[in-house]
């Protein structure tokens, strides 16, 4: 299925492609782009899809290189293409505003500068793979409380998550990540999902997490996201357990004062999107209750409450509780945004705060991808400190 949704999307950019060239050549120049774009395209189609039946064998630097360089190419074409589009509507406007006389068809159909569309998706598609994708920006929220307890005003806690170690996501990177964050010197941190995301790394990298407990005062706390659970989970697990990282499954901690921080595991066939399905949807709502009440249990009812989840849904269940806070992750913020709003909002909650009366959600944008390229939605480190309401 993963298979045919690619090649439908990669289908759907090439046909894009090939329509906005006849907009932007002339008719002999068009039919070499034609042939050249149409070529490289299968080509690209063809070695993801053998790749992807030959995964196990195929290096990270390999996935990496042709990745990057295959993304770059690819939404390039798309670009250029939704560039055409609007230009041919604004043209098509200014036409009918101004009526102006007839002249050549075969002239109409090309749009002036037409080199400035190919070189300006260029541009753009290069920035979204090699600089905004790589350059985390911090975000920094307050979160008022109902009588908070004295000690625990200006409380600050860090996030990251959906970090996907592995061929866009190095050991390098993670490491300075942490020493990133932990120069901020927050009180702790949180990790809401799929940080250990390749088997061969994993490892090393939760190695790496464990070095850095130490750097927080009340150190590192950590949930499973949906990736873990396809990276040898029981391995993971193990691992975890020999360090000093707090790994929240369905528990709680007592952190200090009056202050807990709750962590659920990610649910088994929950919907990796919003669901259509409403039998689906109320076996999701019923597993997140069982989960949330399993890690509620022994937390005293006038408790600071923080809850962990990967899957953005658990803000519902933490605001039914309410909870001060629930910090999530999962949708990458769809990677793509414009002036802050997600471009592809396909969960109920995508990006950024969600209030529910006194009880705020956050649904983290991640610091990794497993699609390498951004564009109006930069990984981050978010920070949310307690104040008094």
């Amino acid at each position: 299925m993963f298979i045919l949704i690619v090649a439908a999307l990669l289908g759907g950019i090439m046909a894009v492609a090939l329509v906005s060239i006849k907009f932007l050549f002339s008719e002999h120049i068009a039919k070499r782009f034609y042939r050249l774009f149409a070529l490289a395209d299968l080509a690209i189609i063809a070695v993801i899809v053998g790749g992807w039946a030959i995964r196990s064998f195929v290096p990270s630097w390999f996935v990496s290189v042709f990745g990057n360089c295959a993304t770059v190419f690819l939404t390039a074409q798309l670009l250029c293409g939704v560039f055409v589009i609007c230009a041919l509507v604004v043209r098509g406007i200014y036409r009918k505003l101004h009526k102006p006389k007839p002249f050549d068809p075969s002239r109409r159909r090309l749009l002036a500068y037409g080199m400035i569309y190919p070189v300006m998706s260029l541009a753009v598609s290069l920035y979204g793979n090699r600089i905004e994708k790589n350059s985390d920006v911090e975000n920094f929220y307050d979160v008022p409380i109902k009588d908070l307890p004295p000690d625990l005003e200006g409380f600050r806690i860090a996030q990251i998550s959906d970090i996907h170690l592995g061929a866009y996501y190095s050991l390098e990177r993670l490491e300075g990540l942490l020493s990133r964050v932990a120069d901020s010197k927050p009180d702790l941190l949180a990790i809401t999902g799929d940080i250990f995301d390749d088997v061969p790394m994993n490892p090393a990298a939760i190695k790496i997490v464990d070095a850095f407990t130490d750097k927080f005062k009340f150190g590192i706390y950590y949930i499973h996201g949906n990736h873990e659970h396809f990276r040898g989970i029981v391995a993971i697990e193990q691992m975890i357990q020999q360090t000093k990282i707090h790994w929240l499954n369905n528990s709680s901690s007592h952190v200090t004062s009056k202050l807990y921080v709750l962590g659920v595991d990610y649910p088994r066939g929950a919907p990796i999107t919003s669901s259509n399905d409403p039998e689906r949807e109320k076996a999701f709502a019923q597993t997140r209750k069982a989960f949330v009440d399993k890690a509620a249990e022994n937390v005293p009812e006038d408790a600071v409450k923080i809850l962990l989840a990967h899957h953005p849904e658990f803000i519902d269940d933490g605001a039914q509780r309410g909870f001060a806070l629930t910090l999530t992750g999962h949708t990458h913020g769809s990677q793509i945004g414009i002036f802050g709003v997600p471009l592809f909002p396909v969960f109920k909650y995508t990006r950024g705060i969600v209030k529910h009366d006194d009880s705020i959600g956050y649904v983290h944008v991640g610091n990794g991808s497993w699609f390498p390229f951004r564009l109006g939605c930069p990984p981050e480190i978010a920070y949310f400190t307690l104040k008094t309401k």
